[in-house]
């Protein structure tokens, strides 16, 4: 598929933000890893990687931006201020479009566990600061959901990539 911005790459990038919508909604749904103060193990993310690794960083990018967009429309976003904003969900998810800037070897696909490593990151610094947790008890809260969530998609999106690969 050419990278092109048009009317079939559009399409393209709203399906992967509704299809995001969606895992974010299963992900609700089910109710798994759910931590009091929020974070949870969340499906959402294997959209916007399948994304990056289809379209490319410049459109996977603004999917994931445009996705928690959406997510704060549907109202499954609690953030205390831009900064709860900008670092729990804006850089944590739009940073997973950047997912195909990082090499793969074979079947381990690298980009899923550095752009996850960023979002704990976030994540962490925002329980540092906003929350005036220890950095060590704001690293161990979010990992508990983050770990899950990136196993899970070291698992799904290889196999759908590799999948799909034939209709790309």
């Amino acid at each position: 598929m050419k990278k092109k911005f048009s009317t079939e790459t559009l399409t393209i990038m709203a399906i992967y933000c509704a299809l995001f919508v969606v895992l974010d909604r299963i992900s609700d749904t089910l109710n798994l890893f759910q931590m009091a103060s929020g974070g949870k193990l969340n499906f959402g993310p294997i959209a916007l990687l399948i994304c990056s690794y289809h379209l490319g960083y410049k459109y996977g990018l603004q999917v994931g931006i445009v996705s928690v967009f959406l997510q704060l429309v549907i109202g499954s976003v609690s953030f205390y201020g831009i900064w709860s904003f900008l670092l729990d969900y804006l850089i944590a998810y739009a940073v997973y479009g950047l997912a195909s800037l990082f090499p793969n070897y074979k079947y381990f696909y690298s980009g899923i566990l550095i752009t996850s490593a960023i979002r704990l990151l976030s994540s962490t610094i925002a329980g540092t600061l906003l929350w005036e947790t220890p950095i060590w008890g704001s690293l161990t809260y979010n990992a508990t959901y983050m770990i899950p969530t990136t196993i899970c998609a070291f698992i799904v999106v290889p196999l759908l990539c590799e999948r799909l690969k034939n209709v790309w």
